[in-house]
């Protein structure tokens, strides 16, 4: 990863860019545990790393 990606990314970027899901199912599937997520306050923010690592070895994450 490069100094310029960040490292957290919203719900429906994540949703859109690595599943291809539309804004509802990115939040649901984020709710359902399916995609990881930190909570600052009320926001709903995606680790990059740990979804790409979460990627990386679907098994374990099962």
């Amino acid at each position: 990863m490069s100094e310029s990606e960040p490292l957290t990314i919203s719900v429906p970027e994540a949703g859109k860019r690595y599943f291809g899901l539309c804004r509802n199912a990115a939040y649901a599937a984020a709710i359902r545990g399916e995609i990881p997520t930190i909570r600052i306050g009320r926001l709903l923010k995606v680790p990059v790393r740990a979804l790409e690592k979460m990627l990386e070895s679907p098994q374990e994450a099962a």
